[in-house]
Parts: structure tokens; sequence; C-alpha cells
């Protein structure tokens, strides 16, 4: 395994503004939601081309995250984020050259490769300036800042797509140079910032890696970035369908169930980044799972919409703590394979593709409720997880 001799964490607002500025960064792979649904409309894409798109970005988790967390062992953490910034940038290129579908699956894919690198190399990065009981609130508050750039990309490009001022014949696509040049800067902040890396000794390979699953605290807590990240694409993506099934909701009007749980999540992020760093991780990570449950319950018993968005408004709110202290227990349950585990870890996001699939099949077997029914299972396993939680 790699193993490594922690130096005294001592960081500067130098070193900690360019790595907000890339979780800021991270937050460009939400555009693709948005991106998507004007490509359907310029391009006529089928319901079933149109959703592949937002699919590729999980893909790529999949496949990109323990590869990363080994490359950060030869190159370094500091070095893996660049890297990822220089893909996450031609990403951006790509559809200011065509916007045909080809182009831009080329363009999606690039997003999610530099996503997943980025996120299996930054988190870790950032342990090896903050002190461990600090940690969970430094990544909560990352998650506000990556929240803020995926609250920013729609409202750019219905910007784009409606100025009066001249956006050079790209339309909405006018967000795509607007977040180059954020990434370029982003890039040249970092590549002057001076950060003391950790050294890893011995460089692990990838059967050796995903033994690391045979631990039982890291496989629950694998679990558990699967469940979080499912909660949160199944609320987003069943919210709206709740509200159209149950109170006969239009399609655009729907969309509401979306909005109040990313707003509620954007703003347990900031609130969280505060209490982390007073609250033990456990008592808010109780907190936290127990709003989510009484907003599931919600959702099962709605007699109006009201309490549907009240329900969904807790799941945000819970939900949006989750990863960060999953994240960080995990680290530093294993504090000498941090890259490894960062890996791992973000491999978990695969559960993204898992749950709304598990979700769907639900539905068309028992309607919406078998869908919440799934997503309570993810509920109910961070309630069991809470229990397991370590002192930071």
């Amino acid at each position: 395994m790699a193993t490594s001799t922690s130096p005294q964490r001592t960081s500067s607002l130098a070193q900690i503004i360019p790595v907000m500025l890339c979780f800021f960064a991270m937050g460009f792979v939400d555009l693709v939601g948005s991106a998507t649904n004007f490509l359907k409309a310029d391009l006529g894409l089928s319901p079933a081309k149109a959703g592949f798109l937002p699919s590729l970005v999980f893909l790529w988790f999949l496949i990109f995250s323990v590869p990363t967390g080994l490359l950060m062992n030869k190159i370094g953490r500091k070095k893996t984020v660049l890297l990822s910034l220089v893909v996450t940038l031609l990403s951006l290129i790509f559809p200011l050259i065509s916007s045909t579908y080809e182009v831009m699956l080329i363009a999606f894919s690039l997003l999610g490769i530099g996503n997943a690198i980025m996120q299996t190399s930054l988190n870790p990065l950032v342990s090896g300036l903050i002190n461990p009981s600090k940690l969970a609130s430094t990544l909560t508050f990352g998650q506000f800042v990556k929240a803020l750039s995926s609250l920013l990309a729609p409202y750019l490009m219905s910007w784009g797509a409606v100025s009066i001022i001249p956006t050079f014949g790209l339309n909405w696509r006018i967000l795509f140079p607007i977040f180059a040049i954020v990434n370029i800067a982003t890039m040249l902040f970092l590549g002057v910032t001076p950060i003391k890396e950790e050294k890893a000794e011995k460089v692990t390979g990838v059967i050796e890696c995903v033994k690391l699953l045979g631990l039982p605290f890291v496989a629950l807590c694998f679990i558990g970035i699967m469940c979080h990240v499912g909660i949160d694409v199944g609320t987003n993506t069943f919210a709206p369908q709740i509200l159209i099934e149950k109170f006969g909701y239009a399609v655009e009007d729907a969309v509401i169930g979306t909005q109040i749980y990313f707003y509620f999540r954007t703003g347990g992020c900031l609130l969280g980044s505060w209490i982390l760093a007073r609250v033990a991780a456990k008592k808010f990570f109780a907190v936290s799972v127990a709003a989510m449950l009484i907003g599931v319950i919600c959702l099962f018993v709605a007699s109006s919409s009201i309490l549907v968005l009240a329900g969904v408004a807790l799941i945000g709110f819970g939900n949006s703590n989750i990863f960060s202290v999953v994240f960080s227990q995990a680290l530093i349950a294993q504090p000498n394979e941090k890259n490894e585990i960062s890996g791992l870890m973000v491999m978990g996001l695969i559960g993204g593709t898992v749950f709304p699939f598990c979700m769907g099949l639900a539905q068309g077997y028992t309607g919406i409720s078998g869908a919440i029914a799934v997503m309570s299972a993810g509920v109910i396993y961070l309630l069991f997880y809470t229990f397991r939680i370590k002192k930071a």
C-alpha cells in the first residue's frame, strides 16, 4: 500500500482560494443537464439520444476514478488536478467548434473524464492542507462553491439564448467561452501556488487498490457514497414526476420540484460548512439523515403538492452534507492510502446510475411509490451508517 509522512497542515488563504476555484470548475459538469435540453431542441434529438448525453458523465466516473487515484501516487495531487483542468478546458472548446451530436458526445465525454479526475484528486489535495477535524466542513464549503457554479450554468445559457447583447452567434453556447476563461484562470492560479504534498513511497496497482473495499469500514463508506448520489439524482429526476403523477402538474411547472431541491441543497452546504466546524460530524450527520427520513415520509403520504415540496426541501437539506462527511471519514480511516481511497469513493458516484435505474424499474411495477421506496432504502442505509461514524 501507499504510505506517507503527513506534513504539518498549515494552509494560507493563498492556497485555499485556488483550491476553491477548482471546486467551482468541478461544478461545470452540471451544465450537461441544461445543455441537453437546448441540444434536444436545436438538433431535434429523440428522448433516447438526449438521455444518453448526461449518462456519459457517470460512465467515466466508473472507469477513471481508481486509475486516477493510482496516478496521484506517481505525479502528485496538484499535477493531477491540473491535468483535470486541461481535460475540462478541451471539453469547453469543442462546443465552440461545432454543436453536432457527435461533437457534443466528445465534449461531454471529456467533461466527464475531467470531472472524474478532478473529484478524485481535489479532495485528497484539500486533506493535505486542512486538519482532520476541519476536513468535513472544508469539503462541504467546497461543495457549496461547486453548487454556485451549477446554479450559474442554466442562467448563463438562458441569458445567451435571449440576450440582445451580441453573443457572436453562439446563442446558449456563450456559456462555454465564459467557463473556459474561468478554467484557464484557475489553472494559472493553482499552477503558481506552492503546495507541499504528502509523498507516496510505494505505488499500488488497480487490483491492490480495489482490494481496499474488503475493509469493512471502507466498504460501508463506498455504499454510503452510492446512496448519497443515488438519492441526489433520484430526487432531481423523480420529484417532478411525483407532482405530475399525483397532482396533475404540467411538465414546465413540475420543474419547481428540482429547483426546490437544488436551492435547499446549496443552502445546506453553506450552513453545513459552518456547523461542521463546530459540531461533531456524527451528530450533524444524524440530523441530516433524520431530515431525509422525514422528507421521504412526506413524499409517501403527501396529500398536497406543498407537502411534496416540503419533503423535497428536507431531502435537499439533509443530503447536502452527506458526501463530505462520508468522504472525510474514509480518508481519515485510511490515512496512508488517501489517493486510493479517494479513487474508490469517487467510483461510488456510479450510484447516480444504479439508483435511478432501480427506481425506474420499481415505478414501472408499482407506480411512483415504488421509486420512492427505492430511494428510502438509501436513506435507511445512511441511518445505519450513522452509528458507524468515527471521531475525526
